[in-house]
């Protein structure tokens, strides 16, 4: 039978990923449902390409335009937060979490509580409500397959072993664009040059993170509640060459390791196929061609976003709220050029040591320290300028 397929999120860069491999193996895969933002040209382009049953805009006003769209098509068209949820909980038996953001939090949750196989390529849902999310899949019976490549490359060492012989993870960071720069030279970057990033292709707010290794912080939390390990078994290296895409160390001393062309397409294929495997036009690695892979301690001092991911990961699941709730305002502050680049670790922490964050017991109770986040955040900022 073919797997029924629903992409929450199919516009970005890891939705059309996904639909350039679903379409590429028809006889696999049924589209039953796409999402997008506000992207209604892409969404229905895609939509009618794939034969879907079912395309969402979250942006309700956009609603009209997305229905014109589709008619005659056999694809129906809906909006909003609602929209949002059928598609995730809907006929698929397979859903990619790819919504950017806390925004993605709510439909992804519905995926996993309708005991979904759910691919999630949004980490900030599973850094804000992780052990929620992980309570949901057990009672549920959903099957949670990590999208980011350091996760999936976790997720495929790990297999057939037992976690009990796990002796610690290590997550690989390219270290970003600005990995040789001084801290005087970061601090006059422009967002340009931040989201210029040296071996992936990724929307603005993900190649940010990398250039602050707040991405990196925010996958050690991550790693966190998908493997269940604390942050002392959860280690970081800068690994710039991005071919070792992260490592497991077993209790006997040995480490295994994944390795790949940095390209997405790799790690949602194994989440496409789980538990088997299907061919990707991805590019074959050259250990000749590479010649070295480099290993280094990441530097806290010009990268102070890790510290304070590991920090909030230690305080408990409100802090980590705050964390990314505080780093998306300060990100968005960033590329419309209201800050600097080394102001936005610096918003964070500012936020971490003033928002009281208790653990959030809800979906909703996650949701409101999110907002109360993102609002005193937004104070900040505009306090700070002069």
């Amino acid at each position: 039978m073919k797997r029924r397929i629903a992409i929450l999120g199919a516009t970005g860069s890891v939705g059309r990923s996904t639909l350039d491999l679903v379409e590429r193996s028809p006889a696999r895969f049924e589209v039953v449902a796409l999402t997008a933002r506000g992207n209604v040209e892409g969404l229905a382009d895609a939509a009618m390409r794939t034969g879907a049953k079912l395309a969402v805009i979250a942006d309700e006003a956009r609603y009209d335009e997305l229905r014109d769209r589709l008619e005659g098509s056999g694809c129906r068209a809906a909006a909003g937060a609602e929209g949002l949820v059928e598609a995730a909980s809907g006929d698929a038996d397979w859903v990619m979490a790819a919504i950017v953001g806390c925004a993605g939090l709510v439909p992804t949750m519905a995926a996993i509580e309708a005991g979904k196989t759910v691919a999630l390529a949004n980490k900030e849902a599973l850094v804000t409500a992780g052990a929620l999310m992980m309570d949901a899949a057990a009672r549920s019976g959903a099957t949670l397959l990590p999208v980011d490549s350091e996760h999936n490359a976790i997720f495929q060492c790990l297999a057939g072993s037992r976690r009990e012989d796990v002796s610690r993870l290590v997550l690989t960071a390219s270290g970003g664009p600005f990995l040789g720069s001084s801290l005087e030279q970061m601090s006059e970057a422009t967002p340009d040059q931040a989201v210029a990033h040296p071996r992936w292709s990724m929307g603005a707010k993900i190649s940010v993170d990398s250039a602050t290794l707040m991405n990196k912080g925010l996958e050690l939390i991550e790693a966190h509640h998908l493997f269940a390990l604390p942050s002392e078994r959860i280690d970081v290296v800068v690994h710039p060459q991005s071919v070792v895409h992260s490592l497991v160390e077993f209790v006997d001393g040995s480490m295994l390791a994944q390795l790949g062309s940095a390209d997405m397409r790799i790690p949602i294929a194994y989440t496409l196929a789980w538990p088997e495997r299907m061919a990707t036009p991805s590019q074959r690695l050259s250990l000749t061609e590479i010649g070295r892979l480099d290993f280094e301690a990441p530097d806290l001092e010009r990268f102070p976003a890790l510290r304070l991911a590991r920090e909030a990961l230690e305080r408990g699941e409100g802090a980590a709220i705050v964390l990314n709730g505080a780093n998306e305002i300060a990100v968005q502050a960033f590329l419309e050029g209201r800050i600097g680049f080394c102001d936005i670790s610096r918003t964070v922490e500012r936020a971490l040591g003033e928002i009281d964050a208790s653990r959030p017991r809800s979906v909703e109770e996650v949701v409101a320290l999110d907002g109360e986040t993102r609002d005193r955040t937004s104070a900040l900022i505009a306090e700070s300028r002069p």
